[in-house]
């Protein structure tokens, strides 16, 4: 029985786009081998996943295989077949060819006879002996990051369709990014090329950082007496400890730039975007006899309104 990727997926046969692809990473997360080692079902139950969001993901291969169920890899050549078919059928006075070819609850317009001609010539037996060449499915994939590894050109291993595979992560990859690795996808039939793998990129929060594009954006507290007088602050980055210059009376919300100290620019290796620090002045949550003394003496040199 032909696999019903709708039912794989758990999604209703007129789901959205963003339907679909929500229930492709729930159950990818769910079902994924990094998370059930030596879980044979659930390395089975992630392949039919990525093999259902392949087909469902894409506008193209969903139309085919709405229309032609299991066949859908092969529609051109379905089509093809059903036009020559509805012209003999023309020209000897038979019945037109006109229900689909076997998606789900269709019929098909082909005999089983004629059916197991037809991909027999496509994959070099029947009578036609010719052998048509088709390139293997394409694969999708996840990768999570925390976000200083996505600051950082590094080497990672996942396992896709139960095989594991090194690549390389470039500095400065976006959450929901994806990428292409060429070949790396199911193998070609008949000689064909192999399909490609798409590696889309789960960058986690930064409890501290919160990123732009290439910048970056942090609070820093900073006590009174220091937004009061200046001085120097230590402020950590995602790549180690600077000092900062706060200037006097700085006020409460004031930011600062750190220039060059954000995130690298993706594939221009060198370039960064800028760190944003917003400073927090905190008050002191108890005095002394004499801070308190000295605060009044302060308050009674201030001008009235």
């Amino acid at each position: 029985m032909a696999t019903d990727y709708y039912k794989v997926l758990g999604v209703d046969r007129k789901a959205t786009p963003d339907a679909i692809k929500a229930a492709y990473r729930k159950l990818a997360r769910k079902f994924h081998p990094d998370l059930n080692p030596n879980d044979e079902a659930a390395k089975r139950r992630f392949q039919e996943i990525n093999e259902a969001n392949e087909v469902l993901s894409d506008p193209e291969n969903r139309k085919k295989y709405d229309k032609y169920g299991e066949h859908w890899k092969h529609a051109d050549q379905i089509e093809a077949a059903e036009k020559e078919r509805r012209a003999q059928g023309a020209h000897s006075g038979g019945a037109s060819a006109g229900q689909g070819f076997g998606g789900f609850g269709g019929a098909t317009t082909l005999s089983e006879e004629e059916m197991q001609d037809l991909f027999g010539s496509m994959f070099g037996g029947g009578s036609g002996q010719r052998t048509v060449k088709f390139r293997g499915p394409d694969y999708q994939a996840e990768s999570h990051l925390e976000l200083v590894d996505a600051a950082r050109t590094h080497k990672q291993t996942i396992s896709v369709n139960g095989k594991q595979l090194r690549f390389t992560v470039p500095a400065g990859v976006e959450n929901g990014q994806t990428i292409r690795i060429a070949g790396r996808g199911g193998p070609g039939a008949n000689g064909g090329p192999n399909g490609d793998l798409y590696i889309t990129f789960v960058v986690k929060d930064h409890p501290r950082f919160k990123r732009t594009g290439a910048d970056l954006h942090t609070n820093l507290d900073i006590d009174l007496s220091t937004a009061v007088l200046g001085g120097e602050v230590i402020l950590d980055t995602l790549d180690g400890r600077v000092k900062m210059k706060v200037a006097p009376l700085t006020q409460n919300g004031t930011r600062a730039k750190l220039k060059g100290k954000g995130f690298p620019v993706y594939r221009k290796e060198g370039t960064f975007g800028d760190l944003y620090v917003t400073y927090n002045v905190k008050l002191p949550a108890s005095l002394t006899a004499e801070q308190r003394a000295l605060f009044e003496q302060l308050a009674n040199t201030e001008p009235r309104p």
